[in-house]
């Protein structure tokens, strides 16, 4: 019997259980590969102030940005800089694997190759059947959690619902030239009401994505395509890799001895689809709720539901304005984002938010809150 028994290894999951584990918890990591780190479809990119929440967390950084290009549809460049570091890219296998290095010093205990089938609820326990060392093979511990990713199904089969809107990436690694900065690029035809990146790493190489709601893959292939026509790459992608993104929440994310949490509870920014930091802190959170049901021995639906409460009054806010901005965004053309472009640098407005003392690169609502202040720019987006 294990205390807690966790289904994914990524990096959410591997924190949740060096939590627990270093509680004094006996906790299980199922993770359906071979090893943990594989497939990861992400740029790395993780803010500053994430590293200064979670120390555990500084692992595997390969670059640090303080800076970064955006560019219009017709490719006008707008410049954003700070005097300090801001974000930094890290290499997301080894990043995870040094998460799961850290719970397994700790005491967590890992079974690789082993696919989670079913979770069931039982009179004293949850029982996790998983495929694994070629059978079906049963697992008792006291509470659940599904740290599984984007698509997982165990949630709706919980009767948890299921995440409503999501978008597809898809990415490739490429040999660059001599780029410093993080390059992010608009327009319906480069990546239809989203956005695509370019960014550099160490050794000449840097990733290329981008967002799409339908045939990411094409449109990365002509990116890549005009991309090295411009000579800002020097190859053509190797290893397109593609994922699912959650643009929305899960409609429940606990219930009787189960939590969900991550990327497929969907605490997820719906802006740009990172999930790394927001992750983390509802890792904490539910570590901290699982930890003292497991004291108290008490694992019903209104003792975890103190997770759910408490990582969206977190959350919440910046998860509905990121949806409403996202929303809006997709259902402007090319010359409505060039019209933005226009406004935010006539008026300074870019400047104006990345003085302000309560920039965040993780904290977005505030930010388009404000800019929202101005008129022009208001009455393009409806307000």
């Amino acid at each position: 019997m294990y205390d807690a028994v966790i289904v994914g290894a990524g990096p959410i999951g591997s924190y949740v259980a060096y939590r627990l584990a270093a509680l004094g918890h006996k906790v299980l990591v199922f993770e359906r590969r071979p090893k943990v780190g594989d497939a990861a479809c992400c740029t790395g990119i993780i803010g500053k102030e994430c590293f200064v929440r979670f120390p555990v967390v500084n692992n595997a950084v390969l670059t640090e940005y303080s800076s970064a290009k955006f560019f219009s549809p017709s490719g006008k460049c707008l410049r954003l800089s700070k005097d300090s570091v801001q974000a930094c890219v890290v290499d997301r296998p080894a990043f995870d694997r040094a998460l799961a290095q850290k719970a397994r010093e700790a005491g967590a205990e890992y079974l690789f190759s082993a696919r989670v089938e079913d979770i069931s609820l039982k009179d004293s326990c949850v029982k996790a059947t998983a495929e694994c060392n070629g059978g079906l093979h049963d697992f008792e511990g006291k509470v659940a959690v599904i740290s599984s990713g984007f698509g997982a199904s165990l949630p709706q089969r919980l009767g948890l619902g299921k995440i409503s809107d999501f978008v597809l990436g898809a990415q490739a690694e490429v040999n660059v030239g001599d780029l410093k900065e993080v390059e992010v690029y608009f327009g319906q035809e480069i990546a239809p009401g989203f956005f695509a990146w370019l960014v550099p790493g160490p050794d000449g190489k840097a990733l290329v994505g981008l967002l799409s709601r339908r045939s990411p893959g094409s449109h990365l292939k002509n990116l890549l395509t005009s991309l090295l026509a411009q000579g800002k790459i020097t190859s053509n992608g190797n290893g397109v890799i593609y994922g699912g993104i959650p643009l929305s929440p899960l409609p429940k994310t606990c219930k009787e001895r189960v939590v969900v949490v991550g990327d497929a509870a969907g605490q997820v920014k719906p802006t740009t689809g990172g999930g790394i930091y927001y992750g983390l802190l509802c890792a904490d959170i539910a570590a901290e709720v699982i930890d003292k049901a497991l004291k108290m021995n008490d694992f019903s639906t209104k003792r975890l539901a103190r997770y759910e409460r408490s990582w969206k009054a977190k959350l919440s806010k910046e998860l509905e304005i990121g949806y409403w901005a996202r929303k809006t965004y997709e259902r402007l053309d090319d010359r409505q984002i060039e019209n933005i472009f226009d406004i935010v640098q006539a008026n300074n407005i870019h400047e104006d938010i990345l003085q302000s003392p309560d920039f965040s690169f993780d904290w977005h609502g505030d930010s388009i809150l404000k800019a929202l202040k101005n008129k022009p720019l208001a009455r393009m987006f409806g307000r």
